[in-house]
């Protein structure tokens, strides 16, 4: 197999060869046909997130098919394509899993961070913890539902059921993905960027936004909710005076820079701040299943494996539409 491993954080990704990675008992070992680069994945390379299992390949958004079944695997077929996502394992028996917020779980393992990932063209994982994948999008159109598409999903719900103009904060790949969850459900959507961050402005308003501009401006209208992409922790105060007494704001990131000391009158009238922590496998199986419906488009940039590090590079710089792919 070739992969791009992270041998130390702060490091760019090296090319290795090695040997085919088997499945072990109830894992599958997937053939990847293409991989989502995530921001997520940046926090690890960069050392944002510090427990990274190193050395480590990364990447948590992989299609591929599955070409060998460890022991104990009935529900996949060799030749199926299928997901993995960021979450990999989860212990089962704390509190957390067995109330449902498996999510939360106090010993989980993460796809590309303990668990090597799709940087690569093999790679395995638990089978009980990837999806099946339908429909006739290519698998790079699919790669960034499995993390981007998800998380956005998940801080999506968390707005609750009643509100009609939503913010979002940071327009990358999560957020032009639940855009078009959003406007499937009629609700109104605001982008806010980068100051002077025209490319992604008119992005936002190509893919349905009825408003786009920079961050560091009030909101043209009073919204019921925000959701917070980027991970820019003077954000929060801004989401907070944009949204109406009752609203909430989401931050969907798993890392955020130091959110600043703003006034309590900001967060008074029942304001809510929020965060989004991973996934569970059910948001898996119930957004997989509405994605077709919707339809979701994605957008991509494709990059071969070897050029992972400029995949990287570009998401850093902001210099991405849409979302990275790798394509082994």
């Amino acid at each position: 197999m070739r992969a791009m491993i992270l041998q130390a954080t702060g490091q760019p990704l090296q090319l290795v060869e090695r040997e085919d990675p088997k499945p072990g008992p109830d894992q599958v070992q997937v053939k990847v046909s293409a991989c989502g680069v995530c921001r997520t994945d940046l926090h690890v390379t960069d050392g944002d997130l510090t427990e990274a299992k190193l050395p480590i390949i990364p990447g948590h958004e992989i299609v591929g098919t599955v070409s060998e079944l460890g022991s104990g695997v009935e529900h996949f077929n060799i030749g199926q394509r299928i997901g993995i996502p960021w979450l990999g394992h989860t212990c089962g028996c704390c509190g957390y899993c067995e109330s449902g917020s498996e999510n939360l779980c106090d010993t989980p393992a993460f796809t590309g961070y303990q668990i090597d990932g799709g940087f690569a063209d093999i790679t395995v994982a638990d089978a009980r913890y990837c999806f099946p994948l339908y429909g006739d999008n290519t698998d790079a159109e699919l790669a960034p539902l499995l993390c981007a598409g998800l998380i956005g999903y998940r801080s999506l719900s968390m707005t609750g059921d009643n509100a009609q103009r939503i913010g979002i904060y940071g327009f990358g790949a999560a957020a032009h993905i639940v855009i078009q969850v959003a406007l499937s459900r009629n609700q109104e959507v605001y982008a806010f960027t980068s100051p002077g961050d025209e490319a992604a402005q008119q992005f936002a308003l190509e893919m349905g936004a009825c408003w786009a501009g920079d961050s560091d401006q009030p909101s043209p209208a009073e919204l019921d909710a925000a959701i917070i992409f980027a991970p820019v922790g003077p954000l929060v105060p801004a989401a907070l005076r944009a949204v109406r007494k009752g609203g909430v704001v989401v931050c969907g990131g798993i890392h955020m820079s130091d959110i600043p000391q703003f006034p309590y009158s900001i967060l008074w009238g029942e304001r809510m701040v929020r965060s989004v922590a991973n996934l569970t496998r059910q948001d898996a199986i119930d957004f997989l299943a509405l994605a077709p419906t919707v339809p979701i488009e994605t957008k991509i940039q494709k990059y071969a494996l070897e050029d992972a590090n400029q995949a990287l590079a570009d998401l850093r710089e902001g210099n991405l539409t849409g979302a990275a792919v790798l394509i082994p």
